[in-house]
C-alpha cells in the first residue's frame, strides 16, 4: 500500500513539473463570468460557448463559468439551456488578461429547475450528489449513471426497484420471499451498506417509495474512498424532491391491474422569504397476479428549507413508510428444478404476513465561505422495524414433498449517520485543484427477537410445521394447518456496528486537457459481540464471539485526458474492503477483511452539441482474499480462494430533437471463482449464482410539440435480462444441491398519454408479450415475473 501511494505522489509531482512549463509558454486570455436567474439566484448548468469556436463550457452550481486559453481577439459569447431564450454578447479578449461578462435570464430559479427536469442536460456535465463535491462526471475516472425525474414519471415507477431497471450493469438477482430485492452490480451484491438517501445510508426494507424521487444516482465500481466499507459493485443514492420558494404542486391518481389504487399529493411553497416547505404523501392498495398476495403502503415526506442568508442554508427532511405485504416465495422447486405450478399459484400459508415501518430524519447544513470554499454537514437517523411470520423455503424432494417450516421474527434497527465534507478550489503555480476533505461516522443498533418454535413435527430434529405436496395445490391450506399458531418471545439479541473514517481527494487540472484525481481513505469498523437478553428472567449474556475490528486504507488514482471539450478518456485504480464473518482458522480470531482491487477505463462522449451522450466502460475486479469454509475445520473459515469479475458497459442518453428523450444501455459481466479449496471448494470458472451475463435496457418517449396533437406522448421501454444461475454453485465434491440454469427474457412496455394545460393522463401496458420467467434465490424462492398489466395516472399540476 505504501509503495503504491509513493508512486502516486511521484506521478502528481511529475505532472506538476510539466504543467508549470506548459503554463509558462501559454500566451492566451480567458473569460469568466456568471449567469443569474430573474430572482437573482445562480443559473446552474447553463451552456456557455463562443460562436464559430469549439470553446464550450457550462455554469457550475453557483452559476459561474470560465473559458480558458482563448486566443486574443473579438468574439460572440452565447448562453443556452432547455426552455430558455438564447442570449449573445460581443466581447474582446486580450493576451494574458481575463475578460468578465455576466448574463441574466428571464426565468426564475424554480422555473429553470422545472424546465431542466422536463428537458435534457448531458449527464456528463451535471455533478452528482454521490460525489460529495461539484465535479462533473466527465472529470471523474469512474462510470456514473443518473435516472432523472422525467424517466421516473414517464415509466410510472412505484418503488426504487422499478427505477433500477434503467441502470445498465445493475440487475435484480433475486427477490427472496418478495420481501427483499437483491441487486447485483459488476458481480457484487448491493447490500445494506450500498444504498443511500440524500447521501446518508438507508435501508431498502419495505421497498423505498419512488413518488418522492427527483433522481437516482449510481456510482459504479468501488466507492470506498467516499463511503468506506461498501461492496465493489456500485453505490446508489436516492435524491428526494426539495422545497421551493414558489407555490405549486400536483395531485394525481394511479390505478391499474389487480386492484391497484394509489393517490399521490405533492405540495410546495414559501412560508416566508427565508423559509420554504414541501410535503409529499401517498397511499397504495394493491392485489397481485399471485393468489392471496396483497400490499398496503402509506408514505409521507415533509421537508423544510431555511435560507439563513445568501451563503448558508439548512434543509430538514423526514419521511415515514408503512409497508405491509404478503411474503411470497413463488412456486418453489421440486428436486432442485423449477416446480410446474402456474404463475399465480401461492404455496405459503394464507395468514403469512410481513409488516415494515421505516422512519427517517435528516438535517443538512450547506455553508459557502466564498465562491471557492464550501462546507457540507449531514446528520441523519433512521428507525426500521420488521414484523414477519411465514412459511419458509419451499424446496421439495423429487416426489414433491415439502416439510413446511415456519419462521417468526421481529427486528428493530436504529442507524445514525454523521458526515462533514469540506470542498475547495484553489491554484498552485497556475494549476487548479478541486479538493475534498471529509470525515464520517455510522452506528447501527439491531435488536432481533427470538421466538419459541412452532415447528413440532416430527419430535426430533429437524422439525417442521406440516407436510405438503408442491405437485398437489389442494394440500397447501388444509383445515388442519390453516390457523396461525401462537408464538412466544424468548430472547432479544442486541447487535451493534460502529463505522468511521476520513478521506482526502484532489482533482488536479494540470492542463485543460489532462487531469489527475487521487485520494485515500482510512476506515475503521468495529462489531462488538452480541448481547442476549432472556425475556422471562431478564438475564443478559454475551455471545461467544469476541469483538471484531476491521481497519483498511482505500486509495484511488485516476488519469483523465480530454482531447476536445466533448470527450473524456480515463483510466483508474481503486480498492475497497469487505468485512468477513466467522473465525479465522489460522489465528483463531475474527476473520480480517478482504481487499478488492478494481481497474477501470472508459470513454465519455457528448455529440450533437450535447444532445447525445455515449459512454463506454471496461473493468476488472479481483479479490485474492476470498473467505471460504476451512477444510480442516468446517466450523471455521480461511482465506484460500479468489474471484474475478470482468465486464463492459455502454450508456446512451439524449434528446436529439425537441420532445424526444431516450436512455439505453448494455452490460456484460463475467463474475466467477478463480481459486477455491481443492476438495470442498466451488468449481473454478462457474458463474457466481445471482449474477447476470448480459443485460440491456432502452426507453424512448416522444411528446408532439405542434399541431392538433400537441401534448400527445408516446413511449416504449424494453428490458433484457440474460442467462443466469439460480440455486447454489457447484462444489468439487458435489456436496451442494447445484445450480438451476435460468434462460434469458425480454419484456416490452408501451405508454401513451396526453397533456392539456394543467391536466395530464398517462397509461402503460407492461410486458406486452406476457413473457414468463423467474428470479430465483438459492434453491427455493422462485418468483415469477409479472404478466401483462395495465396502469394509468391522471394528474393535475397547480
Amino acid at each position: 500500500m505504501t509503495k503504491k501511494f509513493i508512486i502516486l505522489l511521484n506521478l502528481i509531482a511529475l505532472s506538476l513539473f510539466f504543467s508549470i512549463n506548459l503554463n509558462a509558454q501559454t500566451k492566451t486570455g480567458s473569460i469568466n463570468g456568471q449567469v443569474k436567474t430573474s430572482d437573482g439566484k445562480p443559473a446552474t448548468y447553463v451552456s456557455v460557448g463562443l460562436k464559430n469556436s469549439n470553446k464550450t463550457t457550462q455554469t457550475d452550481e453557483l452559476g459561474n463559468f470560465i473559458v480558458k486559453n482563448v486566443t486574443a481577439g473579438n468574439y460572440i459569447i452565447k448562453i443556452s439551456a432547455v426552455g430558455i431564450k438564447v442570449q449573445e454578447k460581443q466581447i474582446s479578449v486580450a493576451e494574458g488578461e481575463t475578460t468578465a461578462v455576466t448574463f441574466s435570464i428571464a426565468e426564475s430559479a424554480s422555473q429553470l429547475d422545472e424546465v431542466s427536469v422536463n428537458g435534457y442536460k448531458t449527464p456528463n456535465k451535471k455533478p452528482v450528489n454521490l460525489g460529495k463535491i461539484a465535479i462533473a462526471p466527465k472529470d471523474l475516472p469512474q462510470s456514473v449513471q443518473i435516472v432523472g425525474a422525467q424517466v421516473i414519471r414517464d415509466q410510472q415507477a412505484n418503488t426504487l426497484g422499478d427505477v433500477m431497471k434503467n441502470i445498465n450493469g445493475v440487475a435484480l438477482g433475486a427477490n427472496r420471499g418478495s420481501v427483499g430485492e437483491n441487486f447485483f452490480a459488476r458481480g457484487y451484491s448491493l447490500g445494506a451498506n450500498n444504498v443511500f438517501k440524500n447521501g446518508a445510508r438507508t435501508t431498502i426494507g419495505g421497498s423505498p417509495e419512488a413518488s418522492t424521487l427527483e433522481s437516482v444516482e449510481v456510482l459504479k465500481g468501488s466507492a470506498a474512498l467516499l463511503y468506506g466499507g461498501v461492496s465493489g459493485g456500485a453505490v446508489v443514492n436516492m435524491v428526494t424532491k426539495k422545497p421551493k420558494f414558489e407555490y405549486g404542486g400536483e395531485v394525481s391518481m394511479r390505478v391499474g391491474s389487480y386492484d391497484l389504487y394509489k393517490p399521490i399529493v405533492d405540495f410546495y411553497g414559501p412560508i416566508s422569504k427565508k423559509l420554504a416547505f414541501r410535503v409529499i404523501g401517498t397511499y397504495e392498495s394493491a392485489g397481485s397476479y399471485r393468489d392471496n398476495v396483497e400490499s398496503k403502503r402509506f408514505y409521507i415526506n415533509p421537508s423544510l428549507l431555511y435560507k439563513i442568508n445568501d451563503n448558508t442554508e439548512i434543509i430538514l427532511q423526514g419521511d415515514y413508510l408503512k409497508s405491509d405485504f404478503t411474503p411470497d416465495f413463488g412456486i418453489g422447486t421440486v428436486g432442485n428444478k423449477l416446480s410446474p405450478l402456474g404463475r399465480n399459484v401461492f404455496v405459503n400459508t394464507n395468514w403469512a404476513y410481513n409488516k415494515t415501518n421505516t422512519s427517517t430524519a435528516q438535517a443538512v447544513l450547506n455553508h459557502k465561505f466564498n465562491d471557492d470554499w464550501k462546507l457540507n454537514v449531514i446528520a441523519a437517523v433512521q428507525s426500521y422495524n420488521r414484523d414477519y411470520f411465514s412459511a419458509e423455503r419451499p424446496a421439495a424432494n423429487p416426489a414433491g414433498i415439502w416439510n413446511r417450516a415456519l419462521t417468526r421474527s421481529d427486528i428493530e434497527e436504529f442507524t445514525f449517520n454523521q458526515q462533514l465534507n469540506l470542498t475547495g478550489n484553489f491554484n498552485t503555480v497556475g494549476i487548479k485543484h478541486t479538493l475534498l476533505v471529509g470525515a464520517d461516522a455510522d452506528q447501527a443498533k439491531t435488536k432481533t427477537g427470538g421466538f419459541a418454535s412452532t415447528n413440532v413435527l416430527p419430535t426430533t430434529t429437524p422439525t417442521y410445521y406440516d407436510s405438503v405436496n408442491l405437485l398437489d395445490p389442494s394440500s397447501f391450506n388444509k383445515p388442519s394447518n390453516f390457523n396461525m399458531p401462537i408464538t412466544t418471545l424468548l430472547t432479544n439479541t442486541d447487535a451493534t456496528v460502529f463505522r468511521m473514517g476520513g478521506f482526502i481527494q484532489d482533482l488536479v487540472s494540470i492542463t485543460e486537457q489532462f487531469k489527475v484525481l487521487a485520494g485515500v481513505r482510512w476506515s475503521f469498523q468495529k462489531t462488538p459481540t452480541t448481547t442476549i437478553n432472556t425475556v422471562a428472567s431478564g438475564i443478559e449474556t454475551k455471545g461467544t464471539a469476541v469483538d471484531k475490528i476491521d481497519k483498511a486504507f482505500s486509495p484511488k488514482f485516476g488519469l483523465i485526458y480530454q482531447p476536445i471539450p466533448t470527450t473524456s478518456i480515463y483510466a483508474s485504480y481503486s480498492n475497497n474492503f469487505t468485512s468477513n464473518s466467522g473465525i479465522d482458522i489460522a489465528t483463531n480470531g475474527p476473520m480480517g477483511p478482504s481487499i478488492i482491487d478494481q481497474y477501470e477505463a472508459g470513454v465519455k462522449n457528448d455529440f450533437i452539441k450535447g444532445k447525445l451522450t455515449a459512454n463506454l466502460t471496461v473493468y476488472k475486479i479481483k479479490n485474492d482474499k476470498f473467505a471460504q469454509t476451512a477444510l480442516a475445520d468446517p466450523t471455521k473459515r480461511e482465506f484460500s480462494g479468489a474471484t474475478a469479475s470482468d465486464g463492459l458497459e455502454i450508456d446512451l442518453s439524449g434528446a436529439i430533437v425537441p420532445g424526444l428523450n431516450f436512455i439505453a444501455g448494455y452490460s456484460y459481466n463475467y463474475m466467477r471463482y478463480t481459486s477455491t479449496l481443492a476438495v470442498t471448494g466451488i468449481v473454478e470458472g462457474e458463474r457466481v449464482v445471482g449474477t447476470t451475463k448480459n443485460t440491456a435496457n432502452g426507453t424512448l418517449f416522444y411528446t408532439f410539440q405542434d399541431g392538433s396533437i400537441k401534448g400527445l406522448k408516446l413511449g416504449t421501454s424494453v428490458f433484457y435480462t440474460g442467462d443466469r444461475n439460480g440455486g447454489r454453485n457447484t462444489t468439487k465434491n458435489n456436496s451442494s444441491t447445484g445450480i438451476i440454469p435460468l434462460t434469458a427474457f425480454t419484456t416490452v412496455d408501451f405508454s401513451a398519454g396526453y397533456t392539456w394545460k394543467k391536466l395530464s393522463l398517462l397509461a402503460k401496458l407492461s410486458n406486452i408479450t406476457n413473457e414468463l420467467n423467474y428470479f430465483v434465490h438459492e434453491n427455493y424462492s422462485v418468483n415469477p415475473i409479472p404478466p401483462r398489466q395495465f396502469v394509468t395516472t391522471l394528474a393535475y399540476k397547480f
